[in-house]
């Protein structure tokens, strides 16, 4: 959508908000409003007329709210959808991760509640969410799979002793319904520990965790620093924090840092993923599903170039295509698979008694190369 400009429906319970976004939407020439709705309802009738590319959509709202608006909206009209919530709500924080799961491609936090005279301050956020919107892969429609519910909090959890293998995962825009294809799939007996890197903030890595642990077979929290890794168990990277891993196969530590961003991001999956190439080598199995950018591409490289797998979600599933795109350039691939196969694959390869990586010939369906696809 490139050098075009975005057509965008604006959708929020308050007239005083509803301007604001507006007056930030229009702030540079790549965007312009063409209608605002007030509840979940007429944005729904908003989309029907106006045909939007973009709609942002205020979570809670009278009448029909963001959660339902987005169903309806994803079903018959899939558009790409960014989601408004008020900061500091667990509930808000709930029915975004929802809409994530359901096909909404980003979020916004309005920073002091419901109605937030310093909205402002979130402009550059704002804008990047429409960014990415414009380059959301709309093919991807709602799954209705999404938020696979197995029942899993009455299944008792695999008991386990140190974690000899390592299941590392990069995700950005589009990763938490990635996420929920794959990790209630994986089963509570895997052999490995899954340690799980999703840009986000902090309050929300921990409702996304507990989601996840509340539809899986395996135990999911945010990683503790200094906690042992042990197998079959998920770790998600806090939001506002690095995680990388010390230590050797069967004896290896998490550990948990606030340095710089990397890509712009904290937490970032390079720096995850360089430390378990050097502690884990061929016991790792590193992944790289949908977002902007290319984070997780550099330490994908050096996971197979210590022996381990690689693995890339394809461009079919992925909401956006931009990190798996970057990881097959720079990395290269054992496998590529849409989201809702991606279990299996690792669950197959932590079944084999030897991983087969990039040193493997037969295996490396993907190598490196100076493509520059859009």
């Amino acid at each position: 959508m490139s050098g075009r400009i975005s057509n965008v429906l604006v959708v929020d319970d308050s007239a005083f908000m509803r301007a604001l976004i507006c007056e930030m939407v229009e702030s540079t020439n790549e965007y312009r409003v063409i209608g605002t709705a007030s509840n979940g309802a007429e944005a729904i009738e908003a989309v029907r007329s106006l045909k939007p590319d973009i709609v942002t959509l205020d979570i809670e709202m009278p009448r029909l709210d963001g959660l339902q608006a987005l169903d309806t909206i994803m079903r018959e009209m899939p558009r790409a959808v960014v989601m408004l919530s008020a900061a500091g709500s667990e509930r808000g924080n709930e029915m975004t991760l929802r809409a994530l799961e359901r096909g909404a491609v980003e979020f916004v936090r309005k920073p002091s509640g419901p109605i937030s005279i310093d909205l402002l301050m979130v402009r550059q956020e704002l804008l990047a969410a429409l960014n990415a919107a414009r380059a959301v892969n709309m093919t991807v429609r709602a799954a209705s799979g999404a938020g696979i519910a197995l029942g899993a909090e009455t299944v008792p959890k695999e008991s386990s002793g140190p974690a000899t293998r390592l299941v590392v995962i990069a995700a950005s825009t589009g990763g938490p319904r990635a996420l929920a294809e794959i990790i209630p799939r994986l089963p509570a007996n895997l052999g490995a520990a899954v340690l799980v890197v999703q840009h986000m903030p902090p309050e929300f890595t921990r409702t996304l965790a507990h989601r996840l642990d509340l539809m899986s077979m395996l135990p999911v929290a945010e990683a503790v620093a200094g906690e042992l890794v042990q197998e079959n168990h998920v770790y998600l990277a806090p939001g506002g924090y690095h995680m990388t891993v010390r230590g050797t196969p069967g004896d290896a530590t998490i550990h948990l840092d606030a340095s710089a961003s990397v890509w712009g991001v904290r937490p970032a999956a390079d720096p995850l993923f360089i430390s378990v190439s050097s502690t884990f080598r061929d016991n790792a199995i590193g992944v790289v599903l949908t977002g902007m950018g290319r984070d997780g591409a550099e330490g994908l490289r050096c996971v197979r170039a210590a022996g381990g797998v690689g693995v890339i979600q394809d461009r079919e599933s992925s909401i956006i295509y931009g990190m798996p795109q970057a990881a097959l350039q720079i990395a290269g691939a054992d496998h590529m698979a849409p989201a809702r196969e991606i279990a299996t694959v690792i669950r197959d390869l932590c079944g084999s008694v030897k991983m087969i990586g990039s040193n493997s010939p037969r295996d490396r369906v993907h190598s490196p190369s100076n493509d520059t696809e859009e």
